[in-house]
Order: structure tokens, then C-alpha cells, then sequence
């Protein structure tokens, strides 16, 4: 796990030294080694974290064995012993014991093909120095980072859009995306913050020339749903079981101390069931907790973790810990990101990081088995009386007082189009788009795109299943992704997510919807694996989530966020968003209306951004 860095400029708009403080700008994501290869028209940069092959010839970037090509990579190969097997059959020799070899020697052997072949996390970047050709790879689930900038002829790139900003490349606000912030709380593909800057969408690769620059995609979620479903509910719990227990035994290949996020949920204790029966030494598992009992978890991690007989940490934060972060998230971030469970991800990764170097996480389980309670709003909205009557439902439960059924009034008040993205913003508790375009100066700043992605050729997907797809293509990517990364690199951790195996999300992508919510039960099956290692009663509970108290904080120790990023002259030299429509929000918020605590997180992460950057109208 590292940060890289780059360019590929026929005209020679970028330096030597360009590249090297592009590459110093990620020391936190690599503190064991600095690496660059810069030959006129291309730059490759690279920060290490060493995990696997800890000796200096390990180090990037890497060459070839034929000296042709030069390779920059962040990430891990699971598989990289199989393909290294494969390739000695060929008579292809190894210098080294690291994955970044293989891959790359599995480049020159299949070409731009041989991301098919990894399983991984990776952004990789292989140059070609005698056809001047750079290649630019991102995973299949965007679990690794990789931004670039372009005019179309030239191109930078970096693991983290703060490398890319030491370019002095103009900082020209996208405002699509500000729009799309305020909908989602986060930014998602291909778009960043900043035009001219963009995400290189999961799944995809860049190929670079002298003449033209391509976007190519090797693998999408739709592409792996088949026609037939699996509905055996014998058989699917012993494939998951299977699958599982390899996607976790391969990630916990390391040379380096490895340990395992607990918060005593069902995903995370999946994965820390598995790793358990994997090591031969106790694992350390990593949980923290609140001071405020609502949101307090440790106690359930911590009966987990003496069930499974891990070597447990536990951390309770308080106001003040949280408080050191939030100043930091824009930092951190680089762009706006709304999504407060940042803060206690650090404070893990921190705790983690002093133990371990590699700490395994259970994302993507929610996702792949229906875990949240937008699914079952799918399901409800699709109901055609409802669908039918949807205003007059949302009018009669707007009546109500409690947080629960205001949130049920914007959730019935559906849309004409685009109902995936509504039902995930206000769940949330976000705007919506007729709230966007109210809150907008500029009425040229439109409401939110639609988020649309390809639809599977071989089977009609039910409502469950679209709402999940959504959140597969969207939300885990560019939020849940995201928050992971920039948090544990900050304190130099390698995380890995056992359950975002490509086979396993490949194998959930055909499991009967009927297996993933049963009997009202959801993640039904991921439960029954889990079941047969850990006694059901560890976890009769209420789902909680990883959030934080923010609307109690908000008007308690942390309400001079209020007073910075919410005040009048602030917010009309933005000149972004009507400060009387913010007003009106903050003053119910502070009379004690709790269900708008996240509209007035959002507004205050964004004019924090805007602050940082002194973007003025």
C-alpha cells in the first residue's frame, strides 16, 4: 500500500521537480521508501509502505527484466504467488519476493489484459519507453484511489487530489459537483471537486500516447449478473463459506503485523471469525466506542473478541478526540465529504496503526446482502398504490413530529426518474434536489445529475437489487471506499476488505434476492455463515451503524463550527448558496430540530472547503 504519482507530457509541461514534490506530497501514505523515474515526456513517483518483500529491491519504480517497461503501483495482489507460478513455468525468472514484479511481468507477457487476472486492490501505472505509452489501472471496485488531470493531450496523475494541486493546475470549481455533495454528502466518479480534475472510474484503464488519451473498461458489476439465480439455501451457505474463507486467508498474506477492525457487527465479525481460524497466533482485533451509550458499540465487539480469544484494543473517544479531526477532514479529504464516520475510522486507524500494519475490514457486506434499510425502502416505493398516491402519503406523515416520520415524508415525496439516488439522499437525511435548487444563487448550478449505470443484459433486476447496485456503484466507491483509505494512510495502515473480493461480489451478484432478506431478516445469509461459528445471540440487536453523536456535539462543544462556516459573510462571499436559506435551517437546528443535523453538517464541510481554498464569487 503506497501512494503514487505522475505524468505524461509530449510537450514537457511538468519537471523533474514537479514530480518530486508531487511525490513528497504523499509521504503519509508511504514513510519506508521515495522512488521517481522521470525521462523528459513521462514521470512516474512513488511513496512505499512496505508490507510484502521488505528489502530495498522492492522498491519503485520497478523495472522490467527486458528494461522496456517502468511501473509505479499502489496496492496488494492476492494471488500473486499463483501468477508468479504460472510465469516460472514460462521460464520468466524472479529477482524479488514482491507482487509489484509479478504484476508487472505479467504485463509484458498478456498486455493491458492482465488486470483480468489480479485479485486485488491496485492503481497502477506502467510506462512503455519504447513505444512512449503510458498505462493507467484502477481495481474492479475502486478500492484503491487514483485521480489525473487532463487537457487531452497532456496528463498528470496521483493517488490523492492534493498531489495533483502542487501543479498549480487552476482551482476552478465544479459546481455539477457541488450540487451532486449536497444530494450524496460525497462526490462521486469520474468527477472530482475541481474541473479539469477527474476519478479514474473503478474497473477502468487509461492508455496514453503521444497523439491521444483513452478511457477502457476491463470489468463492471452488470457484466456478472447471469440469468439464473442461486436459491439453494443449503448450497449457498457452504459456497459463501468457502468463498470467504479464502478471500480472508489470502489477505492475510503479509510480512508485516496484521489485525482486524471489530466493531461487533455482523461483517466485521465475519471477517474476524475467518481470521481467527486462518492465523496460527492470536489475531489483534481494534474496536472503539462513544462516552454516549446510544451509540456505543465496544461492549459488543468486545464480547466477539472474547468469544474468538483475539488480542483486543478498545479506544473510547470523546468530544474532544473528534474535535482534533474535524478541523483536519478538508485536509485529509481535499475535497468535500460529508460523511462523519471519518472520525472515529481515524481514531481506529490510529489506535490500529501503532500495533499493526495491515488491518482487515468487513465493508461491503451491507452492500452485497442487503444490510440497510434503503432496500426495504425500494421495495416499499415501488409498490404501485404507493407509487400512486406518493404525495398525499408524504403530506399526511410530514404531519407527524419525530425524526421518523419527517424522514418517511421526504422519503414518499419521490421523484419523476431518478429514485435510487432519493432514496439513498434521504435516508441520509440530505437535500433533495428541489431543496438543492432552492438553496442554489445561480440557477445555472443545476439540481443533480442522474446517476445511472449499466444495466445487466441477462436478468431483470428486482427493486432490492437496483437499490444495491446503486450503492455498489456509488456509495461504497466514492464514500464508504474513500473514507477507509484517506483515514488509515493517514497514519500509514494498510487496510484490505476481505468481503469485496471480486469472487465473492461476483458470487453475491447471482444469489437470490430471497437469501439476502428473509423473513425480514436482512444479510440472512451472510448471518447463517456467520452462525455457524459464533452464537446468534452475540448479535440480537438493532443495527447501529459506525456514526458519531455530531447533532448533540453540534450544539454543545463543537457549535463554534456553526459560528465559522455558517456565517453570513462567510457564506455570501462564497457566493454559492442563499444565506437566508441557511439561516432558517440553523435556527431550527439550534431550537432543537435534530432531523436536520446533516443538512447542516453538509453546509458546513462545504464552506469550510471554500474557506481553505478562498473560492469567492
Amino acid at each position: 500500500m503506497c501512494g503514487i504519482t505522475g505524468f505524461f507530457s509530449p510537450k514537457q509541461l511538468f519537471t523533474e521537480t514537479d514530480l518530486r514534490k508531487m511525490t513528497s506530497c504523499l509521504s503519509h501514505r508511504g514513510p519506508d521508501a521515495e522512488g521517481i523515474f522521470y525521462k523528459g515526456i513521462c514521470g512516474l513517483g512513488h511513496r512505499r509502505l512496505s508490507i510484502i518483500d521488505l528489502s530495498a529491491e522492492a522498491n519503485q519504480p520497478m523495472w522490467s527484466a527486458n528494461k522496456r517497461y517502468v511501473c509505479v503501483y499502489n496496492g496488494e495482489i492476492y494471488n500473486f504467488q499463483e501468477i508468479k507460478s504460472d510465469l516460472e513455468k514460462k521460464e520468466i525468472s524472479f529477482k524479488t519476493s514482491s507482487d509489484t514484479e509479478v504484476l508487472l511481468e505479467l504485463f509484458v507477457e498478456k498486455g493491458v489484459d492482465f488486470a483480468k487476472d489480479l485479485n486485488g486492490i491496485f492503481a497502477i501505472a506502467i510506462y512503455d519507453t519504447k513505444d512512449k505509452k503510458l498505462f493507467i489501472f484502477r481495481d474492479r471496485l475502486g478500492i484503491k484511489p487514483l485521480f489525473y488531470h487532463s487537457d487531452k493531450k497532456n496528463i498528470a496523475f496521483a493517488s490523492e487530489l492534493k498531489s495533483l494541486l502542487t501543479l498549480n493546475i487552476p482551482k476552478e470549481i465544479n459546481h455539477e459537483a457541488i450540487t451532486d455533495f449536497l444530494h450524496l454528502g460525497y462526490i462521486p466518479s469520474p468527477d472530482s471537486i475541481f474541473n479539469n480534475i477527474y476519478k479514474l472510474p473503478s474497473g477502468h484503464y487509461l492508455t496514453v500516447s503521444e497523439n491521444e488519451i483513452s478511457l477502457n473498461q476491463y470489468w463492471n458489476a452488470a457484466d456478472n449478473i447471469s440469468k439464473d439465480v442461486l436459491s439453494d439455501e443449503g448450497n449457498a451457505i457452504s459456497e459463501l463459506d468457502t468463498l470467504l474463507k479464502s478471500a480472508v486467508k489470502q489477505q492475510m498474506v503479509a510480512d508485516v503485523p496484521l489485525g482486524v477492525f471489530l466493531s461487533g457487527g455482523i461483517d466485521s465479525s465475519t471477517v474476524a471469525t475467518l481470521a481467527s481460524q486462518t492465523s496460527d497466533n492470536k489475531i489483534k482485533t481494534f474496536s472503539i466506542g462513544f462516552e454516549e451509550e446510544r451509540f456505543n458499540e465496544a461492549p459488543f465487539a468486545k464480547q466477539v473478541a472474547e468469544h474468538l480469544q483475539t488480542d483486543h484494543h478498545e479506544l473510547i473517544i470523546t468530544k474532544k478526540d473528534a474535535q482534533k479531526y474535524l478541523n483536519e477532514l478538508i485536509d485529509i479529504f481535499d475535497e468535500p465529504f460529508a460523511d462523519s464516520s471519518a472520525i472515529p475510522t481515524m481514531l481506529v486507524s490510529q489506535m490500529a496503526g501503532k500495533e499493526v500494519k495491515v488491518a482487515l475490514s468487513g465493508d461491503g457486506g451491507d452492500e452485497l446482502f442487503f444490510g440497510y434499510g434503503a432496500y426495504n425502502w425500494a421495495k416499499r416505493l415501488n409498490n404501485p398504490f404507493i407509487n400512486f398516491f406518493d404525495k398525499e402519503i408524504s403530506s399526511l406523515f410530514r404531519i407527524g413530529k419525530t425524526d421518523k416520520f419527517k424522514k418517511a415524508g421526504n422519503l414518499f415525496n419521490t421523484p419523476k426518474g431518478d429514485i435510487a439516488s432519493h432514496i439513498f439522499s434521504q435516508e441520509q437525511g440530505f437535500f433533495s434536489k428541489k431543496e438543492i435548487n432552492d438553496l442554489l444563487i445561480e440557477k445555472d448550478d443545476l439540481p443533480p445529475n442522474d446517476y445511472y449505470f449499466k444495466e445487466p443484459k441477462n436478468r431483470k433486476l428486482n427493486e432490492m437489487e437496483r437499490q444495491a447496485l446503486f450503492d455498489l456503484n456509488y456509495y461504497l466507491q466514492d464514500d464508504l471506499l474513500v473514507k477507509v483509505d484517506r483515514a488509515s494512510m493517514k497514519f500509514g495502515l494498510e487496510v484490505r476488505v476481505p468481503l469485496l473480493d471480486h469472487n465473492v461480489v461476483e458470487w453475491a451478484l447471482n444469489l437470490s434476492p430471497d437469501l439476502k432478506y428473509k423473513n425480514k431478516d436482512r444479510k440472512y445469509l451472510l448471518k447463517k455463515v456467520l452462525y455457524k461459528y459464533l452464537p446468534e445471540k452475540l448479535f440480537d440487536r438493532p443495527k447501529k451503524g459506525f456514526a458519531i453523536p455530531l447533532a448533540q456535539w453540534l450544539r454543545s462543544d463543537l457549535k463554534f463550527l456553526i459560528d465559522e462556516f455558517l456565517d453570513e459573510k462567510l457564506i455570501n462571499k462564497a457566493g454559492i448558496i442563499k444565506y437566508e436559506k441557511v439561516k432558517i435551517l440553523k435556527e431550527a437546528f439550534l431550537k432543537g430540530d435534530n432531523f436536520i443535523f446533516n443538512k447542516i453538517w453538509l453546509l458546513i464541510v462545504l464552506h469550510q472547503f471554500l474557506k481553505k481554498y478562498n473560492i469567492e464569487k
